[in-house]
């Protein structure tokens, strides 16, 4: 397999893009991409910051028709685009503002450039399987931001293998309603190259607050699937307003407890199915959290242990990935996820995991959001005392502690409780290294360690 078409074979008269109250068909939509690549300068990089996520879409494929590579910085803060610059020389900056985004580069406006009608018969590009189209910055949740680069053929295997068992749940390809930002590697995937790739239908929203959710939602057609984080439904729930019918609900950035997955099915009558993935390997299982903890390996992607490691092997990686998680191995396609590697603690030589310890926290009546963390003094691997920021106005130490005693050997209970207005969160619901560490600095740097 050389090369690949970069438009699938659906029909171009099909609604593909819905944007400010109007559709865009796939046709429309090629012809955009088109004339873009012929109008983009000679770049062999762009920086794609378009905040629309349908002028995101065709950026990213006019740039892939052009053999440029595009690079997605995790945010748009002056430090990090200036850090990404940087280290990604002679970048033109792509988008869809009317001031350029980054100052000190060259900007070229895309939602400027019109698109004839392609004449009947125009030969769709070719894109060589491997060709690097992304460069993708993790998150920065465990430490500095880092690329990766991902090609236009594995990146179409990975996609199309979720499609599969997502379209099966859902009964047929949905409109797509995506809250993760899109240029992290979920938001990516599940709301741009999903109804791209896989026949569905793209909103070019990128809503956040639970209005905004449901309004997005009603914007486009059933079947509907909602790409959304733990985060996000949670507090979608917890808004308790009216949503049209939503086929199925995908998750992914963050685990997501069996509790609230059971309480969006049950309140809004349709299957949750949850990724697991990274930035480093792209969507690589899914599982439904309502009926079993077990996780399926999707497509051709199968896992091995080795050296206390685990590898994933398949056609969507050029060489074995390397998980930065604590698995249980099934079988060569089923594990149990444990918890990343980096949220793993051990108080007084017995151990847990961060993220259980959030969910037990973030789970207490009362408790709006909340975070562990290590204090100073403390490592990964020897902590002397764990402490928390909770968001809970209605409560004091006393009963959050109680609450935890419930749930947790006593030697994980924070110490102390820090009470804050809101925690920092991004546009995926997570909390980055270097915003906790702010945190920490703030309100526990002074105090020494017990």
């Amino acid at each position: 397999m050389n090369s690949l078409p970069l438009f699938s074979e659906i029909d171009p008269d099909a609604n593909f893009a819905h944007r400010h109250g109007a559709w865009i068909s796939r046709g429309q939509f090629h012809a955009a991409v088109l004339t873009l690549a012929a109008a983009l300068p000679e770049r062999a990089r762009v920086l794609n910051m378009c905040h629309d996520r349908y002028w995101f879409a065709v950026s990213l494929f006019a740039a892939i028709a052009r053999g440029s590579l595009t690079v997605l910085p995790n945010s748009a803060a002056p430090e990090h685009l200036a850090a990404v610059a940087a280290e990604q020389t002679d970048l033109l900056v792509l988008g869809d503002q009317d001031a350029p985004p980054v100052a000190h580069l060259p900007y070229f406006r895309v939602d400027t450039v019109a698109a004839p009608p392609a004449p009947a018969g125009t030969p769709i590009p070719m894109i060589p399987f491997d060709q690097r189209v992304a460069c993708v910055y993790t998150s920065g949740t465990t430490g500095t931001p880092t690329p990766h680069y991902k090609t236009f053929g594995r990146l179409r295997l990975a996609v199309l293998a979720g499609a599969e068992r997502l379209w099966h749940a859902a009964g047929a390809p949905c409109s797509v309603v995506g809250t993760s930002p899109i240029r992290h590697m979920y938001g990516l995937e599940a709301s741009v190259l999903l109804p791209l790739f896989a026949g569905g239908r793209l909103s070019a929203q990128i809503p956040f607050f639970p209005l905004d959710i449901a309004a997005s939602l009603a914007e486009v057609p059933a079947p509907r699937l909602l790409a959304i984080t733990p985060f996000h439904l949670r507090k979608l729930l917890e808004a308790d307003i009216a949503l049209p019918p939503v086929a199925a609900i995908l998750s992914a950035t963050a685990p997501l407890s069996r509790e609230l997955a059971r309480e969006a099915e049950h309140r809004l009558g349709c299957p949750v199915i949850e990724i697991y993935g990274s930035t480093e390997t792209g969507q690589l299982a899914m599982r439904a959290p309502c009926r079993d903890d077990v996780w399926q390996c999707l497509g051709a992607t199968t896992l091995e242990t080795h050296e206390g490691e685990t590898w994933a092997h398949g056609p969507a990686y050029p060489t074995p990935q390397m998980l930065n998680d604590m698995i249980a191995l099934l079988s060569p396609t089923t594990f149990r996820l444990l918890d990343r590697k980096a949220n793993m603690v051990n108080v007084a030589g017995k151990r847990s995991s961060l993220s259980f310890l959030n969910a037990t926290l973030a789970a207490l009546p009362g408790v709006e959001d909340a975070v562990f963390c290590v204090p100073p003094g403390g490592t990964d691997t020897d902590v002397g005392r764990l402490a928390a920021f909770v968001v809970a106005p209605t409560l004091d130490r006393k009963t959050i502690l109680t609450g935890l005693r419930a749930h947790l050997d006593p030697v994980f209970l924070p110490r102390p409780i820090v009470f804050v207005p809101a925690l920092p969160r991004d546009g995926n619901g997570k909390i980055l290294a270097r915003t906790l560490s702010a945190l920490i600095d703030q309100h526990l740097g002074g105090r020494k360690r017990p």
